[in-house]
């Protein structure tokens, strides 16, 4: 009952009420949701098929992610802050739509990814930075990422074809 509460509270909130009720508020947060999600998408894919000895082969994995990573960040950092106001606009239908608790939880899934990557497979980075054939570990890692960003994406599609039918 408390996280209903909490939700309630949330979508009670002057600045959910904006986001609602305004004609251009929403289509404008979800267009910086949208196009965040591409950067954040675009450039995991960058790394992930430098993992999968797909792309950019003749870069160092070190230097490719050093470039890259940092526009991952920034952009899951707008991503995360404008999808939140995205959700705080009627947070009790979004928490129950099936497609987004998907959503939520492929995006635990792609950070445990990351995390199992860093502690393992990129310890020995050393070994294949140089162009030494990358390890199963880190190109699973790769393709495990590239598939949960595409449902990601794909739930967070279906999210807003299900919140009216109440999904």
């Amino acid at each position: 009952m408390a996280v209903a509460a909490l939700l309630q509270s949330l979508y009670d909130t002057p600045l959910a009420a904006w986001i609602r009720e305004s004609e251009l508020a929403f289509p404008c947060i979800e267009s910086v949701h949208v196009a965040a999600i591409t950067l954040v998408v675009g450039s995991i894919a960058v790394v992930d098929l430098r993992l999968l000895g797909l792309a950019s082969r003749e870069r160092r994995f070190s230097r490719l992610s050093a470039d890259v990573l940092p526009l991952t960040w920034g952009a899951f950092a707008v991503a995360a802050a404008s999808g939140f106001l995205l959700f705080a606009s009627n947070a009790p239908r979004y928490a129950e739509n099936t497609y987004f608790r998907a959503k939520l939880l492929l995006l635990a899934l792609a950070g445990l990814n990351m995390l199992v990557f860093n502690l393992g497979s990129r310890r020995g980075l050393a070994a294949w930075d140089d162009g030494g054939r990358v390890p199963r570990a880190a190109r699973l890692a790769g393709a495990l990422s590239l598939a949960i960003w595409i449902a990601v994406v794909a739930a967070g599609r279906w999210i807003g074809f299900t919140m009216l039918a109440g999904y």
